[in-house]
């Protein structure tokens, strides 16, 4: 098994390696820049932010938020990309605004692939994450992977899924001079990972919490992620950082992440219980709320194939004839 899934990547890498040519007219890996750049969104902490877009190999990849943050002894980087490309590119940007400062730690806030794929770029014993974001990578990261490459082409070369190697517990670790806060929560995923930075009161939630983008939800438990939100409602913080979309300095991320859960639920409850199937469900108009809503569509389409089977299963259980 571990020969055919070796061969399998082997193969999907050389796809990737070959067609730029196809697609872009001759564009190879030294052309492939995402350009990134970074936004100082409080005191020497900086976000690079994504686009509000679904992967394309026009993106690469790059619809994610990654941070860092100058520490009085270092650098501490919160998510790393979507590939190890960008992780490169983050880590040359890091080195042009803090230069000088080695990055002490790196932290994963959950298992998505756009949120990771950047960690070979780093030593793997500052990576750091709980340790169910530290069994999702290790159970589903090669395949997250493998569907990266068939997404983005390559604008993946040479990446690899790599886990965190330190397992964290702790409600506070000290990083370089400088208290962080950690919750561990769940709901986007079985395993979801908040950091509160105690001294600027900036609050980085993953994919806990979307601005102005549509949430996703191929891990999701409706329920455990509004436990999470009511949570990060009572947190205290300055400013949200998103796994997706602008900074938010009101709790709209929240008001908005809670509105599309709890319209999503309703609406594919309602599916349901009138005996609808997964393609009529998908016909569901989105609401004129969420027009500012970006790819609502797609991920309500993703939604209902991610979600359905579960929701049949809980309404519509199947029931025992005996004869």
């Amino acid at each position: 098994m571990h020969l055919l899934k070796h061969s399998r990547r082997a193969f999907l890498k050389a796809a990737a390696g070959s067609c730029a040519c196809a697609l872009c007219g001759g564009a190879n890996a030294r052309v492939l820049k995402y350009e990134l750049l970074a936004s100082e969104v409080e005191s020497k902490t900086w976000v690079v932010h994504g686009r509000n877009e679904y992967f394309s190999f026009e993106n690469g990849g790059n619809i994610v938020n990654t941070a860092f943050i100058e520490v009085p002894e270092g650098v501490v980087v919160i998510d790393t990309g979507p590939s190890k490309r960008f992780g490169e590119q983050l880590l040359d940007l890091i080195s042009q605004k803090i230069p000088g400062k080695p990055v002490l730690r790196v932290y994963n806030t959950h298992h998505h692939p756009d949120h990771f794929l950047g960690n070979q770029v780093f030593d793997p014993q500052i990576i750091a994450a709980p340790q169910g974001v530290i069994d999702n990578i290790e159970a589903e990261g090669d395949a997250l992977t493998d569907n990266m490459y068939r997404l983005l082409g390559d604008w993946m070369r040479g990446t690899d899924s790599v886990a965190p190697t330190q397992a964290l517990d702790a409600s506070q670790e000290n990083v370089g001079g400088r208290d962080f806060s950690l919750f561990y929560l769940s709901g986007h995923t079985s395993s979801d990972f908040v950091i509160r930075d105690n001294h600027t009161g900036v609050l980085f939630s993953g994919d806990l919490l979307f601005m102005y983008r549509a949430p996703t939800t191929p891990h999701a438990d409706i329920g455990d992620w509004r436990q999470s939100l009511a949570m990060l409602r009572d947190t205290d913080r300055d400013l949200i950082v998103p796994g997706h979309g602008p900074g938010d300095e009101k709790g709209e991320a929240i008001d908005q992440t809670l509105d599309w859960l709890d319209w999503l639920d309703g609406s594919l409850r309602d599916a349901v219980e009138r005996g609808w199937t997964m393609n009529e469900a998908m016909q569901l108009p989105i609401p004129e709320r969420f027009n500012s809503i970006a790819v609502g569509k797609t991920e309500f389409e993703r939604s209902v194939v991610h979600l359905y089977q579960k929701y049949e299963d809980e309404l519509m259980p199947a029931i025992e004839i005996v004869q």
